[in-house]
């Protein structure tokens, strides 16, 4: 079941029209401005929007919010409506399961990112604690690698896809400072390979990595430029 905070967030990427969650390529130019955001050049992610005149320079620890997962629209129905045989069907439980797993691995990744970049991970608000939000939506998996009562082997050129939703806010005040938006293939391969519950962990805790890790690149990179303009430049005084 999609949670309300997943919910809210597809929700908003469909209705500003930013990215076309079932296909790969961005629908449409992003818009401009986002929640008085003002969208900037990213480096490593789809979309990147900042809040000008913010001032990151405080922030020395990092307070988590439970990151949402979400599978992508009627990925479970369409995979189950595929298989060849009743025992490959994922069930219900399979599905929460496989949510849950991406949940902890992708804060446990998150978390280790941060902590690896100077940052003390907290769990109470503070002037120096900078609020993080995170959903993980449009999920699929290719190859579930489910066990099955006979012998199968699955194969698949990607492990599957995710977006992934950055935002980040004040935690004394809520005042939001920044959101980014990132898709990926996860697994990206010319060539078909054999996925195993092994490979597709591996897979996707890479991507998750490169998230993380332009994350807190991110923070750290704001911090050195700080207080920023609308063009995520230092402030002209």
């Amino acid at each position: 079941m999609v949670t309300d905070m997943a919910n809210r967030f597809k929700t908003i990427l469909c209705g500003a029209a930013m990215i076309s969650i079932a296909m790969p390529p961005l629908a449409a130019k992003a818009p401009d401005t986002w929640d008085s955001l003002h969208r900037v050049k990213g480096k490593r992610m789809d979309e990147v929007y900042l809040l000008p005149g913010a001032d990151f320079r405080a922030y020395t620890k990092v307070m988590m919010d439970p990151t949402e997962v979400a599978f992508q629209k009627n990925w479970l129905r369409d995979y189950n409506s595929s298989t060849m045989t009743l025992s490959q069907r994922i069930s219900d439980k399979d599905a929460q399961e496989i949510l849950q797993n991406a949940k902890t691995g992708f804060e446990s990744i998150f978390a280790k990112a941060y902590t690896g970049a100077g940052y003390q991970m907290v769990t109470e608000p503070g002037p120096d604690v900078l609020r993080l939000r995170t959903a993980v939506i449009n999920l699929s998996v290719s190859a579930p690698d489910m066990m099955t009562a006979g012998r199968s082997r699955t194969y698949s050129r990607e492990a599957g896809e995710a977006t992934v939703v950055i935002e980040v806010r004040d935690s004394v005040t809520g005042a939001i400072l920044g959101r980014a938006i990132d898709r990926q293939d996860i697994g990206d391969n010319s060539f078909m390979l054999r996925r195993t519950s092994v490979s597709n962990r591996a897979d996707f805790e890479q991507a998750f990595g490169s998230w993380a890790k332009a994350s807190a690149n991110g923070l750290t990179e704001l911090k050195a430029l700080s207080p920023i303009d609308a063009e995520a430049q230092p402030l002209k005084k």
